[in-house]
């Protein structure tokens, strides 16, 4: 989820654990409490640090280690032990029960996005990812706000508003989940140009009416649509180009961190005078007719490295990072 998003629920978990009586009978152990749950459905991603190390690295790991099974109980027992040096006598089995259910909360919850995490590291480094949640779903955001609100002036007890809350999401997020099963499932019913092996992939937007959608091909190529208004239409097609410049070029760091992150990639090749430019692109995030999240890896003939580029840019700025004019 957004920033904003991991930072409501991170209020409303502080509301929710005043159903602990410990939490609520004591005015300084619920601030404790509440500042923990906050840091705590931040802290994974306090990776992003890693962009200072270029895009590649951010690209490779944000969402990895960070927000794997160990990182879950090394964020819980690091921002306990920092709470415990600031709030004398904090019930310590308490706080690592709020903080803990924060930091796993944010894990579970960016499960269920398209960019997905290594959640099962170390017993696995499959990026999962459920295409369930947009990043930034209203439901989840505006929900949390009206009960931060009511919570805030006094309007209804934490204890028994934010149960009520959570258990409205857990039905929201159940919801959602059997209407992307249905829909993946029934796809190829309602498309004239399905072909056996074809695989549909549905990406949810903000507007919970419309979806995007990728149908891989048995061809290798992909196919691009929406699904908005219970109708489905095709408005792309990306073929993926098979050349040595190709092959050659995922042994570029900037390539092979593109290809670890995603299972949507597509190559596309252009052929210039000074050599080879290979364009990697991942076909899930489609933007006003473009593909903005993409790998691109300039070569002369030899295919040595002339200039690199990974991360997110659009068509007409990307041209101007790269020392090659490109056109």
């Amino acid at each position: 989820m957004d920033t904003g998003t991991h930072l409501v629920i991170g209020l409303g978990l502080a509301g929710l654990a005043h159903v602990d009586p410990v939490v609520a009978s004591d005015s300084a152990v619920a601030t404790a409490i509440m500042i923990g749950t906050i840091i705590g459905s931040q802290a994974p991603d306090f990776d992003t640090v890693l962009r200072l190390r270029g895009n590649a690295t951010y690209i490779k790991n944000h969402r990895g280690l960070s927000h794997s099974l160990p990182a879950i109980a090394i964020w819980t027992l690091l921002i306990t032990g920092g709470l415990a040096l600031f709030f004398d006598g904090l019930p310590i089995a308490t706080a690592l029960l709020w903080v803990f259910i924060a930091v796993a909360f944010h894990v579970f919850t960016d499960l269920f996005n398209t960019y997905g995490t290594q959640a099962a590291r170390p017993f696995s480094n499959k990026w999962i990812s459920w295409n369930i949640i947009h990043i930034f779903d209203p439901v989840i955001f505006i929900s949390h706000v009206l009960a931060i609100f009511l919570w805030a002036v006094h309007l209804v007890e934490p204890e028994r508003l934010f149960p009520l809350l959570y258990a409205f999401l857990a039905l929201y997020y159940v919801w959602r989940t059997w209407v992307h099963y249905r829909l993946e499932s029934t796809a190829h019913r309602s498309d004239p140009q399905y072909a056996k092996g074809d695989k549909y992939t549905f990406i949810p937007t903000v507007n919970l009416h419309h979806c995007q959608v990728v149908k891989s091909q048995a061809n290798g190529s992909y196919m691009l649509g929406e699904y908005k208004n219970d109708k489905l239409q095709w408005i792309d097609c990306v073929r993926c180009d098979v050349h040595p410049a190709v092959e050659a070029s995922k042994k570029h760091p900037n390539i092979a961190s593109l290809l670890y992150f995603t299972s949507f990639a597509c190559a596309d090749v252009k052929e210039h005078e000074w050599g080879y430019e290979v364009r990697w692109m991942d076909v899930r995030y489609r933007h006003r007719k473009q593909y903005p999240f993409v790998a691109v890896l300039l070569m002369d003939r030899q295919y040595q490295t002339i200039d690199s580029y990974v991360g997110w840019l659009s068509e007409s700025r990307l041209g101007k990072r790269l020392r090659v004019d490109l056109y």
